[in-house]
């Protein structure tokens, strides 16, 4: 159990840390181009999410974020107190992560970001972005559990692309994206209807999953 946590906190540092250190490194070097900046951020992302679930999902499923826990919770794959906990070492290893970026990039530890992220589009994307990522998980668990390291990291390059949101799909990174007045930032006001589509999109993800590809119900 201890080693579990430890892998959502340690895991989470290292993914939220790379999400806003690689946005701000890519928003200095693009020299004003969202697109260029954007790839960047994309890609760097994808590439740490292979690492980690490929070097942490044996020791705690590597979720990194509430959003899967609560999936896996309600699949029963975990105890409520586990799902519980695995959510807060989520949230204090990924908030780390964030100031450690900020550390990094001679940038102010405490910040709050000042970019909005509202209207329906939005939350659309986060919605489908979330979705999309759990019939992913499932799915490839289910027919090719060896390729989900690669399945999910691959989602997430795309999803930062085809979605209007730039796929947050994780509460826990929104939350701790607030905390970043940088290129991966959120301002905090839409902090709560991002989790809503999020939560919202992992319960459609889920029963997606369970239609498509007839997962066991768990006593």
């Amino acid at each position: 159990m201890r080693r579990s946590i430890a892998a959502e906190a340690v895991g989470s540092f290292f993914l939220f840390a790379t999400v806003v250190g690689s946005g701000i490194m890519a928003e200095r070097l693009s020299d004003g181009n969202v697109a260029v900046a954007l790839l960047g951020n994309a890609i760097a992302t994808g590439a740490m999410l292979f690492a980690l679930i490929t070097m942490l999902g044996p020791i705690s499923g590597a979720h990194f974020n509430p959003a899967v826990t609560l999936v896996m919770r309600l699949r029963k794959d975990l105890a409520t107190t586990t799902a519980l906990v695995f959510i807060l070492a989520q949230l204090a290893g990924g908030i780390a992560g964030v100031w450690t970026a900020h550390l990094m990039f001679d940038e102010p530890i405490w910040q709050l970001s000042t970019k909005s992220r509202t209207g329906v589009g939005q939350w659309a994307g986060e919605f489908v972005a979330t979705s999309g990522l759990v019939l992913t998980i499932l799915g490839t668990l289910k027919t090719r559990a060896h390729l989900v390291p690669i399945s999910v990291s691959l989602y997430i390059i795309a999803a930062y692309w085809f979605t209007s949101s730039t796929s947050f799909a994780n509460p826990a990174i929104t939350i701790a994206r607030s905390l970043s007045n940088s290129f991966a930032g959120i301002a905090p006001v839409d902090v709560a209807p991002f989790i809503v589509a999020q939560i919202l999109g992992a319960l459609s993800g889920l029963a997606m999953a369970h239609f498509i590809f007839d997962l066991p119900e768990k006593r």
